[in-house]
């Protein structure tokens, strides 16, 4: 059979592959002259498009994976977004919301009125389009690792206000222009949107919680997140609004149960940047037609009327917004490239109002609410706001990068973190390496490493093969969120010499133990480890016991003891709690004495974290906190070797309890690095200068270090 290589192509073999080698080569070539790859991608699929040269058709299959890619877009916006910082700041992301819409919505409505002479309506929508906008450059301001800067956190936030309010525009002037718009419409209106925001984010959390906790298959995960996010796509369609909403809305809805260094979220950031969004990309490449430039002078005064009045107002918008927040030029750079490129809800609004007919003129040609020179202007607009978006974030993006770079020197503590992983049990194997992954630091690639220790005295074959294999499953976990996990096969005839003994030579800086999820602490177990380990191993040992996925988890509750600060391991157990939250989002609630919680308050006003502090001083009274458990929540408890500062003698109950009242519970058992104990690493924790590390650790600042100093005396 011979392929059918007529113009335009059918073939959907060749048609595919063309697309394929479109995302694989067009930002390699475009990327040697400092395009953006985003910018590359709609440039290829104007060329090769119905206007270019006319290789593939827009067709059903473009125009499906190309609304699968916007919807991505905004579901990953969604999803990544800092819920805590989005809290924090969602007083700024309103006043953005409000200057994007409002300055927009007046510049264009004038420039219709009086330069376009367009009617009150028209120029009303027109107004409309100019308000809205798409993160198009967001996936190029996440590659660069700057998506949680505050910047970015309140375009996005804004972009949810300026986009619903432009579509309710949208709604209302075809609502008047067919005569529909009454008491019922705005009623109506109004509770269908109520009645799809509260189903979005209160239904899809618990359907996702409930979905998590049963389901661990990498795949079934997978599908289900899309299935949430075209649900509430659909939902938002039936609510009157765009479905671009729903999509964000549902990843704000899925936050809190996808962690950033989860497998999954690393598929989804995959599948996405791979193949739905350049499909998008490209799809609105085919509709920019070049030849209008030669072709029509009225549309390129429409265009240029457009270009220059949507540019501008979301110029004037990013710089008042930089005035009012005090932004640095390049977070105005950043919060101008990410809103200035108009796409998804621009050409909603274009093409209905295009498709509306409300009259004809004497020789019978159709009257458009928006007429085809404006149709043809706007497909200039998006080619070129989507140009100057791209350039302005990246460099934006750029410059912030190589500030934060800078300025989150490579401390001590990255550097030297090391976090070990003894493995025995297969059951168990995820849950330890994703909380590994959980609370080490992000720069830390390569300081991960996984155990398995083989009894020496046994000459059995199976025993190394069984090791291997399960040092083999713990690498597959950890390469499946783009972590590098360095495998450990020790034989030694003691479990707790060969994991000691792994502590000193790799100098490991963090250790991480597992209990069995349906088994409690041994005897055999507690006593191990503070005879072996503790006593000879100071580092920060955390012993883990996961009754549900981390990410399931909705509250840690952090019980701290007396005198907690004053252990030198105090910050670096903290900053892995901290860790706990910033990657999966869940509330933290420390329970300490006054003095104690004081102190934490003042190291967590730096940190943009959903926390809470309840005064807990008597630990006699350990059980009374059982009534605050909840079903999710997790239990952390700072406990201390014999005789050390925040030693105190009911510590030697918790396990009784832990096995007792907290069986079918997650809980974790935290152990510090104190003063005193045997040091594994080269690390000079007597030095004088053992808050330098601290003063960078997590960009504190050097307050926390003066803190540090001034409890120290």
């Amino acid at each position: 059979m011979l392929l059918e290589l007529a113009l335009p192509l059918t073939n959907p073999v060749l048609k595919f592959l063309l697309i394929l080698v479109i995302i694989l080569f067009a930002p390699i070539i475009l990327n040697k002259i400092k395009i953006p790859y985003l910018l590359g991608l709609i440039i290829a699929g104007a060329l090769v498009g119905p206007k270019g040269i006319n290789l593939i058709e827009r067709d059903n299959g473009i125009i499906l994976s190309g609304t699968a890619g916007l919807l991505y877009i905004m579901f990953l916006a969604g999803l990544e977004i800092d819920l805590a910082d989005f809290k924090k700041n969602s007083k700024k992301s309103i006043i953005f919301g409000l200057y994007t819409f409002c300055i927009p919505m007046l510049l264009g409505t004038l420039a219709g009125l009086y330069l376009l002479k367009l009617s009150i309506p028209t120029s009303v929508l027109l107004a409309s389009m100019f308000a809205s906008h798409t993160l198009i450059a967001y996936p190029l301001v996440s590659k660069m690792g700057v998506a949680k800067n505050i910047a970015v956190n309140i375009t996005v936030g804004g972009t949810l206000i300026t986009d619903t309010l432009a579509l309710l525009v949208l709604a209302v002037i075809v609502g008047m222009t067919t005569g529909e718009v009454n008491t019922l419409f705005w009623i109506r209106l109004t509770i269908y949107i109520l009645l799809f925001g509260l189903t979005v984010m209160i239904l899809f959390p618990i359907i996702g919680r409930w979905f998590f906790k049963r389901f661990d298959d990498s795949v079934s995960q997978y599908i289900f997140v899309l299935v949430m996010v075209f649900l509430g796509a659909v939902l938002a369609e039936l609510a009157g609004v765009e479905a671009i909403i729903g999509a964000f809305l549902s990843g704000l809805a899925l936050n809190r149960l996808i962690p950033h260094t989860s497998p999954l979220m690393n598929r989804i950031e995959f599948v996405g940047n791979a193949i739905f969004i350049p499909f998008f990309l490209i799809g609105v490449g085919m509709l920019i037609d070049y030849r209008v430039f030669f072709n029509d002078l009225v549309t390129i005064k429409v265009a240029l009327v457009m270009i220059i009045v949507a540019t501008s107002a979301k110029f004037l918008a990013a710089w008042f917004t930089q005035k009012t927040f005090q932004f640095s030029a390049d977070q105005r750079r950043l919060i101008f490239g990410l809103s200035n490129a108009q796409a998804a809800a621009t050409l909603a609004a274009v093409l209905v109002g295009y498709n509306i007919i409300t009259g004809e003129t004497p020789a019978g040609e159709p009257i458009r609410l928006l007429s085809e020179n404006i149709l043809n202007g706007t497909i200039l607009m998006i080619l070129f706001t989507c140009t100057i978006a791209s350039f302005v974030a990246q460099r934006g993006a750029k410059n912030i990068a190589l500030s934060e770079s800078l300025n989150a020197e490579s401390d001590i503590l990255e550097n030297n973190e090391r976090v070990l992983i003894p493995i025995s049990n297969i059951d168990t194997i995820d849950e330890l390496i994703n909380l590994g992954i959980t609370v080490k630091s992000k720069t830390n690639k390569d300081g991960l490493y996984a155990l398995s220790i083989v009894d020496n005295s046994i000459i059995d074959n199976t025993s190394d093969k069984q090791a291997q294999k399960i040092l083999n499953k713990a690498t597959i976990t950890a390469s499946a969120t783009d972590n590098r996990l360095q495998e450990i096969l020790r034989y030694d005839s003691s479990i707790v010499n060969g994991i000691t003994s792994v502590v000193k030579e790799q100098k490991i800086t963090d250790l991480i133990l597992g209990l069995h999820i349906s088994k409690g602490i041994s005897d055999s177990f507690l006593g191990n480890l503070t005879e072996g380990i503790l006593t000879k191993c100071n580092t920060t040992t955390l012993v883990y016991k996961p009754a549900q996925p981390l990410n399931t988890i909705k509250r840690h509750l952090i019980i701290v003891p007396e005198n907690s600060e004053k252990d030198m391991g105090f910050p670096f157990w903290i900053v892995k709690i901290w860790n706990i939250a910033k990657n999966t989002g869940a509330q933290l609630v420390f329970y300490a004495n006054k003095e104690t919680l004081r102190f934490i308050t003042q190291l967590q006003s730096k940190q943009s974290l959903d926390c809470t502090f309840e005064e807990f001083s008597n630990w006699e009274d350990f059980l009374i906190l059982a009534k605050n458990f909840k079903q999710d929540d997790n239990l952390i408890l700072v406990l201390s070797r014999i005789d050390k500062p925040s030693y105190n003698n009911t510590m030697s109950k918790i396990p009784t309890y832990l096995n007792k009242y907290f069986k079918e519970t997650s809980y974790m058992l935290i152990y510090p690095m104190q003063a005193g104990a045997l040091n594994s690493s080269k690390i000079d924790f007597k030095n004088p200068t053992l808050n330098a590390p601290l003063e960078k650790l997590d960009q504190l600042g050097k307050s926390i270090a003066r803190l540090f100093r001034k409890k120290s005396k």
